[in-house]
């Protein structure tokens, strides 16, 4: 009789604490046991997959991922056996195309059609795109150029010129740029074709992209984080960048300051996201919401001069909260939820 809920993670990596897990994994894993609902951990091993699929496949009623993509090589086996499981019954927390559709950077070029993400925001899955539209979308203004992989903000650059193009549609490959990452905010000067050439290492390789898309100058504001379980918003998290001048990165590791708020306090902001979440599931597949996710958001300025937030970033791969464990208990209800509504809708 399938009865467990199975958590996925994968030994090593710099998200563990001293027993070997996510310091966020077996919160979680007890609050369901508190609530009479059997729950384990099995680390994901290639070597192991078929014996951990007929044991989940078996005893499994859901399964929760808790695997930073960063750590596991394996990446696209783990999502096919992901994918053996959901086909078998087994309710996916996310669904591996879920965790694909709402994690990979390219999510807001899926989105353009909403009012979320600006239409002039593109992807780029090979060199030849990149090479004829970048040069274009920066002699607009300073754009953001974001790789698919890595975390804490390498491989995100604003670009922007040093000098103005004088009407020029197209910046020439000989421009001069500025280029700061927001890994660490460093600033570094480069010639525009060279550059193009230096990021073609984002591009290159399994899961490869880059996403342009305009500068936001409210970032110096902050980014506004949505902290969501399922379908309900739980916290906000305010990330200010650093008051240097050239600092526009949002993470802790780049000097940003973090508040975190009510979601009452940014009721506009939550409404307004929730009333287009219903679109926006169906332009990312139509698969169940992820149990634990965010979505990043930049004040702007639309054209009748009053606020709008852009959305700049989704998470649902292996979001952490660590800082609140005290949320292991309402993401228990949530699964408990979530695998009520899914037997319902079987049966």
């Amino acid at each position: 009789m399938r009865n467990k809920v199975i958590f996925f993670e994968v030994q090593g990596g710099n998200d563990k604490g001293e027993d070997g897990y996510r310091k966020d994994t077996m919160p979680m894993v007890n609050a369901l046991k508190e609530r009479g609902v059997e729950a384990e951990v099995i680390f994901y091993n290639k070597a192991r997959e078929e014996e951990i699929y007929n044991y989940v496949s078996t005893n499994g009623i859901a399964y929760v991922s808790r695997i930073n993509p960063g750590n596991l090589k394996e990446e696209e086996c783990y999502f096919n056996m992901l994918r053996r499981l959901c086909d078998e019954g087994v309710i996916g927390m996310p669904h591996p195309d879920a965790m694909i559709g709402y994690g990979s950077k390219d999510v807001l070029v899926k989105l353009t059609s909403t009012t979320l993400v600006p239409d002039d925001t593109y992807a780029y899955y090979n060199m030849n795109e990149f090479k004829h539209q970048f040069p274009k979308s920066l002699a607009y203004g300073e754009r953001v150029l974001k790789q698919n992989r890595g975390s804490t903000g390498e491989g995100i650059w604003r670009v922007q010129l040093v000098d103005s193009l004088n009407g020029e549609e197209e910046a020439p490959l000989d421009a001069h740029i500025k280029c700061t990452e927001a890994k660490d905010n460093h600033v570094e000067f480069w010639r525009l074709g060279e550059f193009i050439n230096y990021c073609e290492q984002y591009i290159v390789g399994d899961n490869g992209m880059i996403v342009d898309m305009r500068f936001l100058p409210r970032i110096k504001e902050g980014e506004i984080r949505l902290f969501m379980l399922r379908d309900k918003p739980f916290y906000v998290v305010h990330k200010k960048p650093a008051e240097t001048e050239d600092a526009f990165s949002a993470t802790l590791f780049s000097g940003a300051e973090y508040r975190y708020d009510t979601p009452e306090q940014w009721s506009n902001l939550v409404q307004s996201f929730l009333n287009q979440l219903p679109e926006v599931r169906t332009l990312l597949g139509n698969y169940d919401l992820p149990l634990i996710w965010t979505a990043d958001f930049i004040l702007d300025t639309n054209e009748a001069g009053e606020d709008e937030y852009i959305l700049g970033e989704m998470n649902c791969s292996c979001v952490g909260f660590t800082s609140q464990l005290e949320l292991a208990h309402d993401v228990a209800e949530e699964i408990i939820a979530a695998i009520k509504e899914k037997t319902l809708t079987v049966s």
